[in-house]
């Protein structure tokens, strides 16, 4: 059990000089130490000196705040920046049991498991071995006021921890929400909740608002061209252009997730709701996921749906075609006419607005480069991108679809400045990719011995190349020559094997790019003119940075699209929760850029409806939303008034969009602001 398991811990005794900058000692118990961390992050260094022989460095870790804090771990080699960042998440004044374990410094996972009751955790960075490194820190990132945290029971183990014990106490009630908080507009019951529901229903029965729009979301005081039929891209006056069937001018705005999700990770930590039905009773069945089995994952994830649970207790088992009804209303009224990705598909036939969606399935391959990339030279590759295309045939001749991502974020490219060829050449695996790689050294070399002097090599043979060799392109500037150019030869088969396969299927709608997470080396834009628009997720409060290095590349004849998203760990009760009262501490990430940018043609918000009051999915993160489905407090009225009261504008023949939602980063309060700004395309 977990006190045997911590008897047979190494324990890590606390001692102040541990701390970082910014940290202070304010009492200190046996096995814990009570600190104040500075607003611009601070905390305590890990002790590496004794860490390197167990696997797991253990602690418990609480806020004494009322919101969900965010911890960095510093993984340091020779230089001044580290190597690899690790961050995590914690909810509010719940003592929570963290597991660092130094498997992840090999830079194989982007998102490890994290334990009952701890929020996502995320591996940036690259690899670093353990005799690399010089230091780790973990610190709190900056936030807009000191904390005080809580650190206990620190020890070293070479033993997981399978039974996490929860602190006892209900933190979500019968309705989803925050138990522990009160505010203006808080939803007391079922049937308060009726009435709110009920009230939205009669509200969004109207349609869009602006008569000046065609069916499609378009403006009909910019015709383009004559039409197509379908969404299409057009160049006008020396500016892309998205065109809707009918051939007018469209602005793409809309909220990611339109759907009832089923995305409220439930197992491990039952006794945190008050009420959870049980999955056998027939009318909520279907508010629970069937368990996903996750590879490498000591835990199955079994999910629930609280949106769907209310919508259901409300409007009994024609919840479904009310909900249709209400959100399409609602979305149309607030000049919204997109529905953004990964929204239900049932959507799609029968609501009247314009919809985006991605490729079902990404090809991969058996074996892998580096984490999620696969051999991508390899006829394996090929052929899957073949057989994934086909499941664009159902929608390839639907007008109201505007186009398809092809994946969205690919986790290997999370890592910056990332060689793909260095990593052909560690990994063990026999790719075609590496025989490729082999083959072109040895056309252009000839002999190993003109290899061994262009790289500063000891090679004997070329057959020394299948065995794992760590940073290649660092070995010479002819070596960095020769890595980057192949990488660039794997980038461009990752980009254009599956673009033409979907080509081939779909001629009809527009491929909207991979987007990326950030362009974490400028190689990234390799490929991009098989795209119609080039995609970005934007975790950034304002883009325009990130545009700007997207030309910057040499992306400069397509429409560049961005993707807002918000911080990964939001303090959703402050959105959520208390109104205009104390909701500063955190931008949630959705502000346009004031500058009239040329290339952007659209902004699709991420997302529709609020995430569970304890995380989604993988109890990663939290998020909050344009739609909330249990209750529409202060905040999101105004967002809403707002919204609705703006639509569309324009701005010296720029269709423009106002819609902003902020929350302030230095003073408690909600600022919802309505202006002129063109929005982030898709």
């Amino acid at each position: 059990d977990e006190r045997k398991r911590r008897e047979k811990a190494m324990k890590i005794p606390f001692d102040v000089k541990i701390l970082t900058s910014g940290a202070s000692l304010l009492e200190q118990e046996k096995d814990s130490a009570l600190l104040k961390l500075s607003k611009d992050g601070a905390g305590i260094v890990l002790p590496w000196d004794v860490m390197k022989n167990e696997r797991y460095f253990m602690f418990q870790i609480e806020t004494l705040e009322e919101h969900c804090d965010a911890f960095n771990v510093y993984v340091y080699g020779k230089d001044d920046e580290p190597t690899m960042t690790i961050r995590f998440g914690i909810l509010p004044q719940i003592t929570t049991q963290i597991c660092l374990d130094k498997e992840w410094f090999k830079a194989g996972v982007l998102f490890p498991e994290a334990l009952p009751g701890e929020l996502k955790i995320v591996c940036h960075g690259g690899r670093i071995v353990p005799e690399e490194i010089t230091r780790i820190e973990m610190k709190t990132i900056p936030v807009f006021h000191d904390i005080t945290v809580r650190i206990s029971n620190m020890a070293l183990t070479d033993t997981y921890p399978e039974d996490v014990k929860l602190l006892d106490v209900k933190l979500v009630d019968s309705l989803g929400q925050n138990k522990r908080k009160e505010w203006s507009g808080k939803t007391k019951d079922i049937e308060s909740l009726k009435s709110i529901l009920e009230k939205q229903v009669k509200d969004g029965e109207q349609g869009y608002p602006f008569e000046n729009w065609s069916k499609w979301g378009g403006w009909k005081n910019k015709k383009l061209a004559k039409g197509t039929g379908f969404f299409t891209k057009y160049k006008a006056d020396g500016k892309w252009w998205i065109a809707d069937p009918d051939g007018y001018a469209f602005f793409s705005a809309g909220p990611d997730c339109v759907n009832v999700p089923v995305d409220c990770r439930v197992d491990g930590i039952e006794k945190w709701l008050d009420w959870l039905p049980d999955e056998k009773q027939q009318a909520y069945a279907e508010m629970f996921s069937p368990d996903r089995v996750f590879k490498d994952r000591k835990r199955n994830a079994k999910m629930f749906s609280y949106a769907g649970a209310n919508l259901y207790r409300v409007f009994g088992e024609d919840w479904y075609q009310i909900w249709k009804k209400m959100m399409a209303g609602q979305l149309m009224q607030m000049g919204m006419n997109t529905l953004g990705n990964w929204s239900d598909q049932r959507l799609f036939e029968n609501t009247p607005i314009p919809y985006v969606t991605s490729l079902p399935e990404f090809p991969e391959t058996e074996k892998k480069i580096f984490r999620d990339f696969p051999d991508v030279l390899s006829d394996e590759y090929k052929e899957n991108a073949k057989n994934n295309a086909k499941a664009l045939a159902a929608r390839k001749d639907d007008p109201m679809m505007i186009g398809y991502f092809l994946r969205n974020e690919p986790s290997w490219a999370f890592v910056d400045n990332l060689v793909l060829a260095d990593e052909v050449l560690y990994n063990p695996e026999r790719t075609v990719c590496k025989e490729k790689l082999i083959v072109a050294l040895k056309e252009k070399y000839q002999t190993v011995e003109a290899l061994n002097t262009a790289w500063n090599t000891k090679f004997t043979d070329f057959d020394d190349l299948y065995q794992p060799i760590r940073d290649a392109s660092a070995k010479s500037e002819a070596a960095k020559e020769d890595q980057k150019t192949f990488s660039k030869e794997m980038l461009r088969a990752y980009v254009e094997i599956p673009s033409k396969a979907c080509r081939e299927v779909d001629p009809n709608h527009m491929i909207l790019g991979m987007r990326w997470a950030w362009i974490s080396d400028p190689d990234l834009a390799t490929g991009w003119e098989n795209f119609d628009v080039f995609s970005i997720n934007c975790y950034a409060v304002d883009p325009t940075e990130a545009i700007s290095h997207v030309v910057e590349l040499g992306v400069d004849g397509e429409d560049v699209g961005f993707h807002l998203r918000g911080r990964d760990v939001l303090e959703l009760e402050r959105l959520d929760g208390v109104g205009e009262e104390a909701a500063g501490g955190l931008e949630h990430g959705v502000r346009v850029a004031d500058e009239i940018d040329e290339l952007r043609i659209g902004e699709h918000l991420h997302q529709f409806a609020h995430t569970a009051r304890v995380g989604r999915i993988l109890t990663e993160e939290l998020r909050a939303a344009r739609v909330p489905q249990r209750n529409l407090d202060k905040l999101h009225k105004r967002f809403f008034e707002h919204a609705k009261f703006l639509g569309r504008d324009v701005v010296e023949e720029q269709i423009l969009v106002g819609i902003l939602l902020h929350v302030a980063r230095e003073e408690p309060e909600v600022v919802v602001r309505v202006g002129h700004h063109v929005g982030q395309g898709e």
